[in-house]
């Protein structure tokens, strides 16, 4: 214990606030400011960096009594910056918490946060599917689920905040980071976020909405680059999934982005951060600070003279928490406030919302153990059998089934499954345990900078489950996702050319910051297989077809790829999102028919490498054809999804043509499994306004169903469409409910309509506000 301890005044339980105002009040400035940021105490200087400029920014030549001799606002990343035995781990963050505890006059631990985009980011920890996988489920239940499950494991180990879920729209699919995101759509971003906010948060864990707002749709795709967007793309694309988050998920912090929108830096936007967050959306958290984003006013975005300056602004407008470690809230923003220019009372708003979130999680006691409960057990597993499970249940209803040719015999998929011949499996992620994992797996994000240290957890490959099922099977791995050998093509082709059925695994490797093909910092100049995939692929599915042999093409990646050069060659396409440990048990699952494809793309598949970037969510002029020499039209749109059963959708009906600008409808048909095996069906609610006062996208998502149906079942559907659905961002930048017509499509894709409604609106045109209906309740009504 330090000389502090026999200063240190023990607090009584009082109710939060009384707690919070006693702290307020006798704390001194240092004090205060010590609370406001982190310190990230496992971070090297040296080698490859898990955070942007890490190398430049995460310097500090203070001793560890010197940056805790105030007391410490935040940990970060006790487990997920080396290999670390999640048991030491516990052991080092309780004798920090200690040491921390000591140093304080208060007694006031510090808040623990770690990364958790994919699974907890810890070494030994399980992999589950990355986001743009769990967009594809189109099922936040089993979401909500997985995200209970990281949150009890990360508050058995000390943790206390995760930094997720990634709430970002993809815009452009060029960029890095579209694997961490949740798809293109904000419905469907907002609603499988909300879920994963509700799990962690029901674990106990503060859940971390990022990265707020308009980071994906930086200029070209490239990470960091400016956003050129104006308000009301702001306001109706988005926006609204984080909005959602606040109001539906109970979420208790937000990250701010790195992005300057038309010229604004997020860290630095008060009308954002305080105005539309706090005063207009209720928002009572913590906002932090992306990993040095309020020094990069300074050292990037240039509208900050100095550190202090850049303090003042980021505090000013509403940040709470510098992380991951301290340059700007601490000595710069001292000084700024020793001389007049912030006044205390903005620290004090700050720390009010720090101290207050550390009340609800119990660090303002005396009576706090600082020791994690693996300790008591005296053991830990990370990845124990159940998360493995529900790893694989959520990589299989990830995989999506694009395409399935149809010969004499039946389809392509599945492959038998009783007593199946022989087979080949080749393709640069064949053989390759990486291809399962996303850049924030660990493994991915810190593993790969340490050599000589193992894989923390079993990842079978392709290639390796293939052996165990079939009994005839013959590998080759052409090289890697960048890098392919002809020698390597030649015998893949001679492979294909020798097997009754071929598949073949191509896609990406996650890394970071040019140390792979996806992930962050890892953009994209178009949307062709990255390397000499596209050459390599095309040869193979030459020797295949000579041969007559039967292929399946495999791709395992962070972003979808142009495929229009293969999607008539290979018999049968399946689209995985790096679908995590289990992602190659869950994929033969599926080929064999063990599990029927459910999933459905959360982005568009495009034709063309050049055709895209785009959505689904472009306006009648964007998507003409013949106005461009670059087609828009994906080769799979948003929503697709095949399965191995067939369905069929009757009895559709609207409760009235017509509805007044603030009432409901409601939409329902009947969904039957018309096949032989049971499956899911996942029903699509699409928007269409045909004349607006301003230009609105073709068509938008507002509710969807999965449905799980036994051969020959049915289930009626049943949504309850608000006139709220329809509103939308109009010339004076109110939102809007107008009169008029507007059409629901009842859809099994973005592109594929079952059914059409007109609806009519009538009354007054309405502005609505911050309480109106954002979700589309839906019922799902099993029939005799």
């Amino acid at each position: 214990m330090t000389s502090g301890a026999a200063e240190q005044q023990a607090l009584p339980r009082l109710a939060g606030d009384d707690v919070v105002e006693r702290l307020v009040s006798e704390m001194t400035l240092e004090e205060k400011l010590a609370q406001l940021v982190g310190v990230w105490v496992n971070a090297s200087i040296d080698g490859d960096s898990v955070a942007p400029l890490q190398n430049e920014m995460a310097s500090d030549n203070r001793s560890w009594e010197e940056v805790i001799s105030n007391g410490l606002g935040q940990i970060t990343r006790m487990y997920g910056t080396n290999p670390l035995e999640p048991l030491e781990g516990a052991r080092r963050l309780q004798s920090a918490q200690e040491q921390i505890m000591a140093a304080s006059r208060f007694g006031i631990p510090a808040q623990v946060h770690e990364e958790c985009l994919a699974g907890l980011a810890a070494w030994k920890a399980t992999a589950f599917p990355v986001p743009l996988a769990w967009g594809a489920t189109f099922n936040p239940a089993l979401v909500r689920r997985m995200a209970g499950v990281i949150g009890e494991q990360m508050r058995s180990l000390g943790i206390h905040q995760g930094l997720a879920p990634v709430l970002d729209v993809v815009r452009d699919l060029r960029w890095g980071r579209v694997e961490e995101t949740i798809g293109e759509d904000p419905y469907l971003v907002g609603t499988v976020a909300t879920a994963y906010v509700q799990g962690l948060e029901e674990a106990g864990i503060v859940a971390t909405l990022k990265h707020f707002v308009g980071y994906s749709a930086s200029q070209a795709g490239r990470n960091h680059a400016p956003v050129s967007m104006g308000p009301r793309e702001l306001a109706d694309v988005m926006l609204p999934p984080f909005e959602m988050a606040v109001r539906h998920g109970g979420v208790r912090s937000v990250m701010h982005a790195y992005t300057d929108v038309d010229g604004v830096p997020a860290a630095a936007n008060r009308e954002l951060l305080t105005g539309l967050l706090r005063e207009k959306w209720g928002f009572e958290g913590t906002v932090v600070a992306d990993y040095f984003g309020v020094a990069f006013l300074n050292v990037m975005h240039g509208v900050a003279a100095d550190l202090g300056d850049a303090a003042v602004l980021a505090l000013s407008a509403g940040v709470d928490v510098e992380l991951p470690s301290v340059n700007a809230f601490g000595r710069p923003l001292l000084e700024k406030i020793r001389s007049g220019e912030l006044d205390e009372s903005v620290v004090d708003i700050a720390l009010r919302r720090v101290l207050l979130q550390k009340e609800q999680l119990g660090l303002l006691f005396s009576d706090f153990d600082p020791a994690p409960s693996v300790l008591a057990a005296g053991s830990v597993d990370v990845d124990p059998v159940e998360n493995r499970e529900l790893a694989r249940e959520i990589a299989a209803q990830s995989l999506v089934l694009l395409n399935n040719r149809m010969y004499d015999g039946g389809p392509a998929l599945p492959l038998s499954a009783s007593g199946p011949g022989s087979i080949g499996v080749v393709g640069p992620l064949a053989q390759d345990p990486f291809a399962m994992l996303g850049c924030y797996s660990f493994d991915a994000h810190v593993g790969v900078s340490h050599p000589d240290v193992p894989m923390g957890i079993r990842i079978p490959t392709v290639a390796q489950v293939a052996s165990e099922r079939f009994r005839d099977v013959r590998s080759a791995a052409t090289g890697n996702c960048e890098a392919i050998i002809e020698e390597q093509i030649a015998e893949a082709c001679s492979i294909a050319a020798s097997f009754e059925n071929c598949v073949i695994v191509v896609g990406d490797n996650a890394g970071l910051f040019g140390r792979g093909t996806s992930g962050e910092g890892n953009d994209a100049a178009d949307l062709q297989l990255p390397g000499d995939q596209h050459r390599m692929l095309d040869q193979i599915l030459t020797a295949a077809s000579a041969a007559q042999t039967r292929t399946v093409l495999v791709v395992l990646a962070g972003r979808p790829y142009a495929l229009g050069d293969f999607a008539e060659r290979a018999d049968a396409i399946v689209q995985g999102f790096f679908p995590g440990e289990e992602g190659a048990e869950a994929l033969w699952d599926v080929l064999t028919g063990v599990v029927n494809p459910s999933g459905k793309l959360p982005v568009s598949i495009p034709r063309t490498p050049g055709g895209q970037p785009g959505t689904y969510l472009h306006s009648r002029l964007a998507g003409q054809s013949g106005v461009s020499s670059l087609d828009p039209s994906p080769l799979y749109g948003f929503g697709h999804g095949l399965s191995y059963t067939s369905f069929e959708f009757s009895d559709h009906s609207l409760s009235g043509p017509t509805m007044s600008t603030s009432d409901a409808v409601t939409v329902s048909c009947t969904v039957t499994n018309s096949g032989s095996v049971g499956g899911a069906e996942v029903v699509q609610l699409y928007l269409e306004d045909p004349v607006a006062e301003v230009v609105r996208p073709v068509r938008e998502l507002i509710g969807y169903a999965r449905v799980e149906l036994a051969a020959s079942a049915s289930a009626r559907v049943e949504f309850t469409v608000h006139a709220d659905h329809t509103s939308f961002t109009g010339v004076d930048l109110e939102r809007l409910v107008t009169p008029g017509l507007v059409k629901l499509h009842v859809s099994t894709s973005s592109t594929e309509d079952v059914h059409t409604h007109e609806l009519i609106l009538h009354g007054e045109r309405r502005v609505v506000g911050y309480e109106r209906e954002m979700l589309t309740p839906v019922t799902v009504t099993p029939l005799p």
